[in-house]
C-alpha cells in the first residue's frame, strides 16, 4: 500500500527549522550518512543531526572544504565520494562496509542546479548523472548496511521537478541542452527514485521519502548569473535575498530533517513533502506554486526509472541472484 499524497498536519511549517523538528528526539546511537552535509542546507542538515546525538558521515567531492567546514563539530566523520564518478562512489561503498556499521539514516542531499551543459561517463548529462544516478548507485551498494537497520532514505528533490518529467525520448538532452529542464528531470528522478525505493524495501523495514527544501540561498546556485537571478526576483543587485517564500538555511534543511525523524512517519513511505509535512498533490494550475506533479509520484514511472538506472550504473541491490 502506498501512503496518501496528502498533508497529516504534523505541526510544522515553511518556518520550522532542523532545530525545532528535532526537537525531543533523542538520536544517539544513530547512524547517518549526508552527501554534500558540508555546505548549504547539508552543513545545517548535519549540525542538527549531531545536536541530536547521532554520528554522521559525510562523503565529501572536495575533502578540504569539508574539513574546514565541519571543524569543531564533533560526531562527524569525513570521506571522499564523487557522485559523478561511480568508481568512486564503489570505492566509498566498500570502504564503510568495511566497517561492519549499520545506518539509521541516508540523506542525498548533494547536488548540482543548472550547471552550463556538462557530459560526464559515457556522455550522461551532468545533472541527472550526477543527482540522480551517483545517489541511486550509492544507496544500492550501501545497501548491505541500510537494511539491516530499517534505514529511512531521503531523496532531496525540488520544486524544479514541475519543470520536466523524464524524458524518455531524450534524457540526455542531445537534441538541444536546457539547464532548467535537465534540472527538473533529475529533480522528478529523485522523487522517483523514492517512490521505487519505498516499494522494495517497505518489507524490511526500510522507508524512502523524497521532498522540496523551499527556495534558499546557498552555494546550489553557484552556476547562476546574478542577473538571472536578479531578474528572477531571488536577490536584489547587493546580492540579498528578497523573494517573500524565501528561507534560511535552517529552515531549509527542516523538511529532510523532519522526513528522516518524525514519528508521524514511522508507518508511511513512497510521499513528497514539503514545508515538514506531507505535499498535496499539485493544481492542474502551472501558476499554482506548492505541491507535487503526478509524473514524479507515478508507480510505473518510478519502477521504469529504476530499472534503466540499474542498467545504466550496473548495481541494483534487489537484482535475483542467480
Amino acid at each position: 500500500m502506498t501512503t496518501p499524497q496528502h498533508k497529516i498536519g504534523s505541526g510544522f511549517g515553511a518556518r520550522s527549522t532542523a532545530a525545532d523538528v528535532l526537537r525531543g528526539i533523542d538520536l544517539t546511537g544513530k547512524l547517518a550518512v549526508v552527501t554534500g552535509g558540508y555546505s548549504g542546507l547539508g552543513l545545517e542538515t548535519t549540525r542538527a543531526l549531531v545536536g541530536a546525538g547521532a554520528q554522521v558521515v559525510v562523503p565529501a567531492r572536495r575533502r578540504a572544504t569539508a574539513e574546514e567546514a565541519l571543524a569543531g563539530i564533533q560526531g562527524v566523520e569525513i570521506d571522499e565520494l564523487d557522485l559523478a564518478d561511480l568508481g568512486s562512489v564503489r570505492a566509498f561503498a566498500e570502504r564503510f562496509l568495511a566497517s561492519d556499521r549499520t545506518i539509521d539514516i541516508v540523506i542525498n542531499n548533494a547536488a548540482v542546479m543548472a550547471c552550463p551543459e556538462t557530459r560526464v561517463g559515457p556522455g550522461w548529462e551532468a545533472q541527472f548523472a550526477t543527482n540522480h544516478l551517483g545517489h541511486f548507485a550509492l544507496v544500492n551498494r550501501l545497501w548491505p548496511a541500510i537494511e539491516p537497520g530499517g534505514a529511512r532514505v531521503i531523496s532531496v528533490s525540488s520544486s524544479g521537478h514541475r519543470n520536466s518529467p523524464i524524458r524518455w525520448d531524450d534524457m540526455w538532452f542531445e537534441t538541444g541542452y536546457d539547464k532548467w529542464k535537465a534540472y527538473g528531470q533529475a529533480k522528478t528522478a529523485n522523487a522517483l527514485f523514492a517512490v521505487h525505493l519505498d516499494a522494495l524495501g517497505r518489507d524490511t523495514g526500510v522507508r524512502a521519502f523524497s521532498l522540496h527544501p523551499g527556495g534558499i540561498l546557498t552555494p546550489l546556485q553557484r552556476h547562476l548569473p546574478k542577473e538571472e537571478m536578479v531578474a528572477a526576483g531571488w536577490i536584489d543587485e547587493d546580492g540579498n535575498a528578497v523573494h517573500p517564500s524565501f528561507k534560511s538555511p535552517e529552515q531549509g534543511a527542516a523538511t529532510q530533517v523532519w522526513a528522516a525523524t518524525s514519528p508521524r512517519l514511522a508507518d508511511a513511505g513512497g510521499v513528497f513533502c514539503e514545508d515538514c509535512d506531507i505535499a498535496e498533490p499539485a493544481s492542474a494550475d502551472p501558476s499554482v506554486p506548492g505541491g507535487v506533479r503526478e509524473w514524479a509520484t507515478d508507480p510505473e514511472q518510478a519502477a521504469r526509472l529504476w530499472r534503466l538506472s540499474a542498467e545504466l550504473t550496473g548495481v541494483d541491490a534487489f537484482a535475483p541472484t542467480a
